[in-house]
């Protein structure tokens, strides 16, 4: 958890303005954090799509040229598809299947100053400089600096069930999800999968339920406890895969 001194910098740097003990709390800053947070996580998982930009027609040049996605660019520019729902790339969730790339994950580099991480990204190996906007690096590399997170806590990696309770889920998701997705996951209708399916990858539910869906006006319940997410995902594995 930050100290408030710390909490106070990580703004500054993010959002490019001082902001005085005498008007904010800690809590209204954690708040603030958690925004940031929350974009970074939408920028890690289809940065393109977040800023508005035209999806890149060329392959990354650093994504394995046998790979499942190597010739679909709107795939493999993704940080996700190289590094994984869960941060841990090859070494995750990612070890194997059609996703696997062989590319390490982010998870070394939790803690690491955002300078540093935001230099990572614009090098040759990454190649997005000049492709975003100098607060949406530095949303981006808070994120994978502060807003990674183990899921290992409330998910569990051989049966990718949640460790969660799905009568508390149930209560979440028809007060906060349903509104827009349906109390039986179906919407919206252009939605390829219904959520019931797509919790055959929970990895990928639980970062969109913390950080929100790019380009779309999905809540990020990142502010909130993770064991809320936990219990969504729960109730969600009770709906129905089939339309």
């Amino acid at each position: 958890m930050f100290a408030s001194q710390v909490i106070r910098s990580v703004v500054a740097l993010m959002c490019g303005v001082l902001l005085s003990v005498s008007l904010f709390t800690s809590g209204a800053m954690a708040e603030e954090v958690d925004s940031v947070l929350a974009r970074g996580g939408k920028l890690y998982d289809k940065w393109y799509k977040v800023i508005g930009a035209k999806a890149p027609e060329q392959s990354h040049p650093a994504y394995p040229a046998d790979g499942k996605y190597a010739k679909k660019p709107k795939s493999n520019w993704r940080c996700k598809e190289c590094h994984g729902w869960d941060y841990r790339g090859k070494d995750g969730a990612y070890a194997k299947g059609k996703h696997f790339s062989g590319i390490k994950g982010i998870n070394a580099m939790a803690g690491m100053a955002p300078a540093k991480i935001t230099a990572a990204l614009k090098d040759t190996t990454h190649g997005l400089a000049g492709k975003m906007g100098d607060g949406d690096f530095q949303a981006l590399a808070l994120f994978v600096s502060a807003g990674q997170l183990n899921m290992d806590p409330y998910i569990d990696r051989a049966s990718k069930m949640p460790k969660g309770d799905k009568a508390k889920g149930a209560a979440y998701f028809n007060t906060i999800c349903a509104g827009c997705h349906g109390r039986d996951g179906f919407k919206p209708k252009d939605m390829k999968k219904t959520l019931g399916k797509q919790m055959g990858n929970p990895w990928e539910v639980m970062h969109k339920i913390l950080n929100g869906q790019p380009g779309e006006s999905m809540p990020a319940l990142r502010a909130l406890d993770r064991q809320i997410t936990a219990d969504i995902m729960a109730h969600m594995t009770t709906l129905p895969s089939e339309r």
